[in-house]
């Protein structure tokens, strides 16, 4: 079984070599130790959150400090090819939803999508708060499984502005009921594309971009193609907001090689 993690400060962890002593303090260790009970000699991991991992046993275990003997420290390699998700806001927690479900399965980024038909709206203090909430979201999610890097939850945007917010993105990618072309056939088709034109590192960087409950409207989807943007479809079926994202990070981990 896999060890629990716990998020640790990045200044710290990186000081961290094997055979030192690690504190944890603060809320993080009065969950480990209140919450999730660690007692000495117990396997635990400290992370970054950016990819930095200590390995070690509880030396000891006091209500708000968690003593870890390092054993090892591991620095995850940095992605070939970063995965964000757009995720349009959606009624009923289903954005929170998606995010979560992302970061469980490696998403690397995730932007809120304020669209044309979202009926959720971000505006002024209500957008700092949700973003908030999206940031608490992920982490609590890069925790559970066991993730050494959350992902970076990005500013809210507009339609009017979606486009040019993704224009350095190697790859984007509608998920449209209507499209023709399979999600698979699009990302295979620009990987050998990336091939057949020599490029040094291929594709860096994939976004997939997922519309409301009330689907993307013509304006957006002609906004987005226009800008490059591919769209796309997952299967003969329509998913929800809250699962769609995720449904196409399984396929693009496949096709990427980052199950392999």
């Amino acid at each position: 079984m896999t060890s629990p993690i716990f998020f640790g400060d990045p200044e710290l962890v990186a000081a961290a070599a094997p055979g030192s002593v690690f504190a944890l303090t603060g809320p993080e260790a009065r969950h480990a130790v209140t919450v999730k009970r660690l007692a000495p000699g117990e396997d635990v991991d400290i992370v970054d959150g950016a990819g930095t991992r200590l390995r070690g046993t509880v030396r000891s275990a006091e209500p708000a400090l968690l003593e870890i003997d390092v054993l090892e420290v591991e620095t995850e390699p940095e992605i070939d090819c970063e995965f964000t998700l757009v995720q349009s806001l959606a009624k009923g927690d289903r954005d929170e939803q998606a995010i979560e479900a992302a970061t469980e399965l490696g998403v690397d980024a995730v932007l809120p999508w304020q669209s044309e038909r979202s009926i959720v709206r971000w505006k002024a203090d209500k957008a700092i708060k949700g973003q908030a909430k999206w940031r608490a979201v992920v982490t609590s999610a890069a925790k559970q499984s066991r993730r050494s890097r959350i992902p970076r939850v990005l500013d809210v945007a507009e339609s009017k502005v979606l486009p040019a917010r993704l224009a350095d993105t190697d790859l984007v990618l509608v998920l449209h009921e209507e499209a023709q072309v399979p999600l698979a056939a699009a990302v295979e088709l620009a990987l050998s594309r990336s091939v057949a034109e020599g490029a040094e590192h291929g594709i860096r960087s994939i976004a997939v971009v997922v519309g409301p409950e009330g689907g993307i409207s013509p304006a957006e989807l002609e906004a987005l193609g226009a800008a490059g943007a591919v769209p796309v479809r997952l299967g003969p079926h329509v998913l929800r907001s809250s699962s769609a994202g995720p449904a196409a990070l399984v396929l693009l981990n496949y096709l990427l090689g980052r199950w392999s």
